[in-house]
């Protein structure tokens, strides 16, 4: 599945947490923090495309996002990860 989040409307770290959660369908246990969305990336089993439109206008706050996406996408053959 191909999945586009638009983050030039991402305004905090709760707001991108919640829009992932509810884009990439997150148990509703999912724990809100960069641990937690690092396990639910990493278990992903099925194909997965995240796009991310207009990363580079997130503030720098969201570098951590990036480092457990990368690292997920690393880890787990089944996500890739697209910053445009």
């Amino acid at each position: 599945m191909e999945y586009i989040i638009d983050c030039a409307a991402i305004s905090s770290r709760e707001e991108f947490h919640r829009i992932l959660a509810d884009t990439l369908s997150f148990s509703a246990h999912y724990g809100n923090n960069l641990d937690a969305l690092h396990d639910v990336l990493t278990s992903i089993t099925a194909d997965t495309h995240l796009i991310l439109e207009h990363w580079d206008t997130l503030s720098p706050v969201f570098r951590g996002f990036k480092v457990v996406l990368d690292d997920a996408e690393e880890e787990n053959p089944c996500l890739i990860v697209t910053y445009r």
